[in-house]
């Protein structure tokens, strides 16, 4: 909770440089709404800031990959140095979230890694995070295998968490932020 109140100026500053940038480069809303699987696998409305042009209608499925050539060159930015995140203070304000834990799916999406990936159940017996340890070591999971993968660093994770991990990782963050490698 004190986390996301010490982000808010952040997410202020940012959010008014993107009122004032958006209808030059990303034409449209600042802010982006998205249903994700929470703890207890329950939905909840994830804050971003937007960096994609408004979809064409059809839908990705779980397995597709992402829709780069809908990510604006601001949008592109925003990733890279992850700020398009720094909304989900609101969500840590409103107990949905935490700093560090296991990063919350699409809904839909986590529905169907319910059903597919046997140990997925598991990353939701903690709030999800804004950073974690599968974002710093293996990144953006795309598809059943990658997420496969990203549930078993969650689940370490979970098993292991405690203020020195803890440190490690937002040091490991701050440096994928410094270095642009975010996505």
């Amino acid at each position: 909770m004190c986390v996301g109140v010490v982000l808010l100026p952040v997410v202020a500053g940012v959010a008014l440089l993107l009122l004032i940038l958006n209808p030059f480069f990303n034409a449209g809303p600042v802010f982006f709404v998205q249903p994700r699987m929470g703890r207890d696998c329950k939905p909840f409305a994830a804050y971003k800031f937007r960096s994609m042009t408004a979809p064409t209608g059809t839908k990705r499925g779980h397995d597709a990959p992402l829709e780069v050539d809908r990510i604006t060159p601001l949008g592109a930015l925003l990733r890279r140095m992850r700020l398009d995140e720094i909304p989900q203070a609101i969500n840590i304000l409103r107990g949905e979230m935490s700093l560090i834990g296991p990063r919350p799916d699409f809904f839909s999406h986590a529905r169907i890694y319910l059903r597919t990936i046997p140990e997925y159940r598991d990353r939701h017996h903690v709030r999800p995070g804004i950073t974690g340890l599968a974002q710093v070591t293996q990144g953006y999971a795309e598809g059943v295998e990658a997420t496969r993968e990203k549930t078993r660093l969650d689940i370490e994770y979970i098993e292991s968490a405690g203020f020195r991990l803890d440190f490690k990782l937002l040091w490991m963050t701050a440096l994928t932020i410094l270095r642009g490698q975010g996505r």
